[in-house]
C-alpha cells in the first residue's frame, strides 16, 4: 500500500536571534494521535545554498515519517525566511536547540529523533550533547568544517551514512573521527557516492529506514 503524503504545516518558531522558518510534516492517518517520536532535521551550509528543502534533508525527514514520527525541517538563521545571519555553527546549534525545545512542547512525551546533512549533521552532533536524542542520523557530517572536537559522543543508537567519493567532506576524516567515539555509530559507506548522493537518494533512504527499524 502506497504511503499517503504527510500533512504539511508551515510556521515560524522563535529562535535565539529571531523567527525561524519551519515546516512540520505529520504522517497520515491519525494526525491527532500522540506521537511516540518526532524528528528534527538540520540542513546543509547556509552560505552555500543549503536550506531545509535539500533533497537529502527531505529524504531523512521522510524516513522518520515512515515510522509515524512527525518531522520538522527548518531554516537556520539567515537562510530562507529565517531572521539573523550566519554564526559559524555556534548560533546554528542554538537554533537547532530552540526548534527541539519547541517540538518537545508540541509533542509532549515523544522521543527526539535528530538528523542532519553535511553542515547540518555537524550541528546535530553539537546539539545532541545537550538535547539527548533517542536516535541520531548523520549524513556526510561536515566535521571538517564545523568544530565537533570535545563534543560528547551521542549516548543513543546513531548512524553515519557517508559516500566514499565525497569531494566535500573526506570519507576518511569521517571514518577516523567515528572510530574515536564510544558508543560507536552504525557506519554505512556507500561506494562511489558523492556528497549530494546524486542518483543514490533511494539507497540513502533505505539505509536510514533499515537503521530505524533495527535500532532497539
Amino acid at each position: 500500500m502506497r504511503q499517503r503524503p504527510p500533512l504539511a504545516e508551515r510556521l515560524t518558531i522563535p529562535g535565539p536571534c529571531g523567527a525561524l522558518e519551519a515546516l512540520i510534516e505529520t504522517p497520515q492517518p491519525g494526525p491527532h494521535a500522540p506521537a511516540r517520536a518526532f524528528g528534527v532535521v538540520c540542513h546543509p551550509h547556509p552560505l552555500h545554498g543549503g536550506t531545509m528543502h535539500s533533497k537529502v534533508v527531505w529524504t531523512v525527514a521522510r524516513a522518520f515519517e515512515q515510522f509515524g514520527a512527525p518531522a520538522i525541517r527548518f531554516n537556520f538563521r539567515g537562510a530562507g525566511a529565517s531572521e539573523g545571519g550566519y554564526a559559524d555553527g555556534v548560533g546554528e546549534t542554538a537554533d537547532a536547540l530552540a526548534v527541539i525545545a519547541f517540538a518537545r512542547q508540541r509533542f509532549p512525551g515523544a522521543v527526539l529523533w535528530l538528523g542532519g546533512f553535511s553542515f547540518g549533521a555537524a550541528v546535530a552532533v553539537r546539539a545532541a550533547s545537550e538535547a539527548h536524542p533517542g536516535r541520531l542520523v548523520l549524513v556526510a557530517p561536515g566535521i571538517t568544517r564545523v568544530g565537533v572536537q570535545g563534543t560528547a559522543p551521542p549516548g543513543c543508537p546513531w548512524l553515519i551514512v557517508q559516500g566514499d567519493a565525497d569531494d566535500v567532506v573526506p570519507a576518511q576524516a569521517v571514518l577516523d573521527w567515528a572510530r574515536t567515539l564510544s558508543p560507536a555509530p552504525t557506519m554505512r559507506l556507500l561506494p562511489a557516492a558523492g556528497h549530494f548522493f546524486h542518483g543514490r537518494i533511494n539507497e540513502l533512504r533505505d539505509v536510514v529506514v533499515d537503521f530505524l527499524a533495527a535500532a532497539p
